[in-house]
């Protein structure tokens, strides 16, 4: 008996170890005849034409498609003499497939895929969006998760520091990728079919990945595009599910599948894919046939008679809808953000009843709201609707937004889209619960109480973090020209979000921006914007240094009936030797001394009067983040204030406390050349005292 133990454990690992292979040559008789044996979930559906659809162009949602018997891709790792170890080695495995990814709009692109190997085909709690419908927030980088994904991504993440926005990486329990590397030449996101291979040798614990376009005849790269070392051992559970999942987010892209075949085992690659026996997309004719051409300029035009002959037929039916319809004209294709149907975003908010009120100003009105249906249902959002009969204006206005709602941050809430309806506006926001950062500053005693100087110092590092991204860390600088406490909301977890971007502006990195009008909250507004109408990086850093005073001190940047402008009265305190005395005395002393050190030095040196000499939003996020006073330079004193003439306007003409950015324009001299004006909307924020967006 004993010597037939090791040979029974070896024929055991054998076993494991066995070949297993499938191929599915499109999906009508995929391996083997009849319906395509996968499992199927999601939006995941089945063409007539053989090819697996795993998305379409509807936002936010995602699909699976898995083997659905479990595969065993780790061996009992046996010894030298033939003896059973208490280890698992990964079994060596290959697989090949054919997807093509056709985004809704293909300058923008959307979300991509990954060929996954998991120990659950369901994937419980996966989100759609930049988690490609593999992990949730809540999950990202936990061992217990035995997740292993090649994705396939179109857009550039930077909360997971993509590279790109047209990648292959390698996923392992998270998708802050372990190795990636750029698809080009090859565009992921250009609706041809590409070619990819996944190759892992268990034994030289090597990972390979590979892709090629169909017009190398499928034939398979010499060297592959990711060549990584890796034990999948630690990932892999005994048994596993391989298969694919994809999602959209604001941006949607639909995934098509066209072929897999795979081989579980060392014997080989996985079958190769004939290219020409695969099912193609259709693609738009360019034969230069002039009787088609004619025909379709026939049919358009017939067609055009037909509708016009039943729009005339319909009556006054045809004159309501048209009244009532949601518009859509042509420029606004050109841009990302989804589009909202009206009764969707009417029956969210339950008809916009005053029950449903969050908050109103001279923008609009703000509503929470529930969305229904398959996709969003029971998502909770703050819908903003905007009134303005002005058809220019409105134009500006989206195009503005719809250049902004790409942003993707943290700390910044999210647009998650929009929706036009005769001059109505509506604004769909990611709903946060606990309002605005003033709320909590200037509310009841309760919100105040609640707001301890652990919450205030992690709100200014998440709304330093925010204004980071947004001047150096996206493809443009945007300026957001609004920062105040009441366009930072708090989420569920109290994190700061900045929002409002009704007033942001964008260029290109290293570009000059130009001259415009003067916009913002006094008492926020950087000096120099009233001389030159020019706004930089340096008036937002002004904007956020008013705003860390204000919550240090837990007083307002301007006080008219104190007579109180709060960084000159901070900076006496710092003069003094008594930064202490600058923190907000509701704290009763409940406060770490270094880190009041730091925001009292920081909100001073971002509020200095003169640019050049304000900080950049990476400094001061490194100080905040450090929380070391004696790493953070001595703020330079402000310039002696100039002699006032007699009758002229100097600076302190401007100082007047509004609870919003819906002034018109601030009381000038007749001689005056500085003015101060508005958006086109007259108001872009909220009242501080009611937003919870």
């Amino acid at each position: 008996m004993s010597l037939l133990a090791p040979v029974l454990l070896l024929l055991l690992a054998c076993n494991f170890a066995a070949a297993q292979e499938f191929t599915y040559s499109g999906f009508g008789g995929g391996g083997g005849g009849g319906n395509p044996n996968l499992t199927l979930n999601g939006v995941t559906e089945l063409r007539p034409d053989g090819i697996l659809r795993l998305t379409n162009d509807t936002s936010r949602l995602m699909g699976h498609a898995f083997y659905p018997s479990p595969l065993r891709l780790l061996t009992p790792s046996v010894s030298g003499s033939g003896n059973r170890t208490n280890g698992y080695t990964a079994s060596s495995f290959s697989t090949a497939f054919a997807f093509a990814i056709v985004p809704e709009y293909p300058r923008l692109g959307g979300h991509g895929f990954a060929f996954v190997a998991a120990a659950d085909r369901c994937l419980p709690g996966a989100l759609p969006s930049q988690y490609l419908g593999l992990l949730s927030a809540a999950d990202l980088g936990n061992a217990t998760n035995h997740v292993f994904a090649v994705e396939f991504d179109t857009v550039k993440d930077f909360e997971f520091g993509d590279i790109d926005d047209n990648h292959v990486a390698v996923d392992l329990n998270s998708l802050v990728s372990n190795a990636s590397a750029p698809a080009a030449p090859i565009n992921l996101k250009s609706g041809d079919t590409v070619l990819a291979w996944v190759d892992y040798d268990g034994d030289a614990k090597l990972l390979n990945v590979s892709i090629a376009t169909t017009s190398d005849g499928g034939k398979k790269p010499s060297a592959p595009l990711i060549s990584f070392r890796v034990d999948l051992a630690g990932i892999f559970r005994e048994q596993m599910y391989v298969g694919f999942s994809a999602s959209t987010g604001l941006l949607a892209s639909s995934h098509y599948l066209m072929g897999w075949s795979f081989k579980l085992g060392a014997a080989g690659a996985a079958p190769p894919l004939d290219v020409s026996s695969l099912p193609r997309l259709p693609r738009p004719s360019t034969a230069d046939d002039g009787r088609n051409k004619t025909t379709v300029v026939l049919a358009s035009v017939f067609s055009a008679f037909v509708a016009l002959v039943a729009l005339a037929a319909a009556g006054a039916y045809a004159a309501y809808r048209f009244k009532n319809r949601d518009v859509i004209e042509p420029w606004e294709l050109d841009y990302g953000p989804h589009r909202f149907k009206y009764p969707e975003l009417k029956r969210a908010t339950r008809g916009f009843r005053d029950r449903e009120l969050l908050g109103s100003g001279g923008f609009g009105k703000v509503y929470r709201g529930v969305l229904q249906g398959n996709n969003n249902a029971g998502n909770v959002v703050a819908v903003k609707r905007v009134s303005h009969e002005s058809r220019q204006g409105l134009r500006e206005f989206v195009a503005e937004i719809a250049s902004i709602g790409r942003l993707r941050h943290r700390n910044l809430v999210q647009l998650q889209g929009w929706c036009r309806r005769r001059g109505d506006l509506l604004l769909v926001y990611d709903f946060m619960p606990n309002g605005s950062l003033d709320m909590h500053l200037f509310g009841d005693g309760l919100r105040a109480a609640r707001l301890t100087w652990a919450l205030r110092y992690k709100i200014l590092r998440n709304v330093a973090s925010a204004l980071l991204y947004l001047h150096e860390e996206w493809e443009h600088v945007v300026l957001h020209r609004d920062v105040k406490a009441s366009n930072v909301l708090l989420d569920g977890d109290m994190a700061g979000r900045l929002g409002d971007f009704g007033l942001a502006k964008l260029y290109e990195h290293g570009a000059n921006p130009g001259t415009t009008r003067v916009v913002g909250t006094l008492g926020y507004l950087a000096p120099e914007l009233t001389r030159t109408g020019k706004a930089t990086t340096a008036a937002d850093v002004f904007a956020f240094g008013a705003l860390v005073l204000e919550v240090v001190a837990g007083r307002r940047p301007i006080e008219p009936r104190e007579e109180l402008v709060l960084s000159d009265w901070a900076w006496e305190r710092y003069a003094a030797g008594e930064e202490e005395k600058v923190v907000d005395a509701r704290l009763d002393g409940a406060f770490d001394a270094e880190e009041a050190a730091v925001a009292v030095k920081v909100g001073l040196w971002c509020s200095h009067p003169v640019p050049a000499a304000r900080p950049t939003m990476r400094e001061v996020a490194r100080y905040l983040d450090g929380g070391d006073a004696a790493e953070v330079p001595p703020p330079p004193p402000p310039p002696p204030l100039p002699p006032v003439r007699s009758g002229g306007v100097g600076y302190d003409d401007f100082v007047y406390s509004f609870p919003s950015s819906s002034f018109e324009r601030a009381p000038v001299e007749p001689h005056s050349q500085t003015s101060v004006a508005t958006f086109p909307f007259s108001s872009l924020s909220m009242r501080s005292s009611h937003v919870s967006v």
